[in-house]
């Protein structure tokens, strides 16, 4: 069944104002859909793949649209790469031709950068980084859509449970291989729509994201600070893990990401979630807590280039300069989420980032101006934790290699506070 002719219309519509750059992605769609209410469940989905997959493959597309590159054509491009030229309606013969050639082009005799759909400045950094035929590796797998990966909430279900319920919806479901709790699907079904989703039974969360949570390894009743929680993810995973016992802190610096946690917070059945708007790192609120908190994630603002199956618009919005703001942030943020950590506890510094600068660079520089906190190696942590990932001082999950988005974490332990001097008893006798 062919899409009608107007639906081309409305992605050159949305199409232009994303290729500006001015908000993300997902956000201009959101607000598009919600001013074009008539569009259906079906147009829906083909705009926005249209629009995700011209944001995947732009160099590409710019490159071979020819001098008539017009936004018709680059939306002819998106809507064929993401559903198949044969259920376009409208086309004229000059366009059917146009889609004939461009799918006749051999993609593998691209030259390496052309091939990546990666701006320049960051397929470089890639280069150094990874090597050139790793780049390629990545960058393929970068430029596919993500599957939607399930976090099962064990405070309510079980893993099997779940698989065998969104069997009877029809959805397949299968284990994530890390995550103890993780399901992954292949498809985008409307889940909001399920029971599970509605009674809190799942939520929507990918399997890295859910072993960064794992890696924290809060226990029953202690005090936990998720300090940049935003909308909760894994806010809600860490709940589970204390068994809705304790402390657990939310802060974030936005009150708008942390009311969308308020629901989902609803939902889960969780009573220990205290979300707390903050400042800044150095807000007294978090002063308050200083030396007090058992275990702290740092899931610091970054790059997002670990996300860019899900978010595309984000290395075409992102700037290689803003890399340094993101890193001195990082590094203060870091810092100012130290002091929370009593002695002998545990902080957890992360990212979805997949750049050396933000990920390894910001632990080697905290540790070396904090010689009270010592790094964990990795290997230890994931098999403390029972996750079957080979890693060593680091934890590094590839969108290539581990089928995740990409993530980075550290495992920090403050030292013990040293032991206080014993008074000699001699020198007390003597005076």
């Amino acid at each position: 069944m062919r899409l009608p002719p107007a639906i081309l219309g409305n992605a050159e519509e949305v199409l232009r104002e994303i290729l500006r750059f001015m908000s993300p992605a997902d956000v201009t769609l959101s607000r598009y859909f919600k001013d074009h209410p008539r569009l259906g469940g079906r147009e829906r989905g083909a705009i926005a793949e249209c629009v995700y997959a011209v944001l995947r493959h732009k160099s590409f597309f710019t490159d071979f649209a020819g001098t008539g590159a017009t936004m018709r054509r680059l939306t002819l491009l998106g809507m064929a790469e993401a559903i198949g030229a044969d259920s376009l309606g409208g086309l004229t013969e000059d366009e059917v031709a146009f889609l004939a050639r461009i799918k006749d082009i051999d993609r593998s005799l691209l030259p390496p950068k052309k091939l990546a759909n990666l701006p320049d400045w960051l397929y470089d950094k890639f280069v150094a980084q990874y090597g050139e035929e790793e780049t390629l590796a990545l960058a393929a797998v970068l430029n596919t859509p993500a599957p939607l990966d399930l976090r099962v909430n064990s405070l309510k279900t079980d893993r099997d449970k779940v698989i065998a319920e969104l069997a009877t919806a029809p959805i397949a479901a299968e284990p994530t291989p890390y995550s103890a709790l993780g399901l992954r699907i292949w498809k985008k079904p409307a889940l909001q729509n399920l029971p599970l989703f509605k009674e809190g039974a799942i939520e929507v969360q990918d399997e890295g994201s859910q072993v960064l949570a794992q890696l924290l390894g809060a226990r029953r009743g202690e005090m936990v600070v998720d300090f940049c929680a935003g909308a909760g993810g894994k806010t809600l995973a860490i709940g589970a893990i204390m068994r809705n016992t304790g402390r657990l802190y939310a802060f974030d610096v936005s009150e708008k990401r942390l009311t969308k946690l308020k629901p989902r917070l609803a939902r889960s059945g969780l009573s220990n979630v205290h979300p707390v708007v903050i400042a800044h790192e150095r807000d007294s609120k978090v002063k308050r807590l200083a030396g007090k908190i058992d275990r702290v994630l740092v899931d610091a603002p970054c790059s997002g280039m670990g996300t860019l199956r899900r978010n595309p618009d984000v290395k075409w919005r992102q700037q290689a300069e803003g890399i340094a703001e993101l890193t001195e942030k990082q590094a203060s943020i870091l810092d100012g989420a130290a002091r929370l950590v009593k002695f002998g506890g545990r902080l957890v510094y992360a990212t979805c980032s997949l750049l050396d600068e933000e990920n390894d660079g910001i632990v080697q520089g905290f540790l070396a101006s904090h010689p009270d906190f010592e790094l964990l190696p990795m290997h230890k942590v994931l098999a403390e934790q029972r996750i079957p990932l080979d890693m060593g001082d680091y934890l590094k999950m590839l969108p290539h290699k581990h089928g995740t988005d990409g993530f980075f974490a550290a495992v920090l332990e403050r030292k013990a506070a040293p032991a206080k001097p014993v008074a000699d008893e001699s020198d007390d006798a003597a005076e």
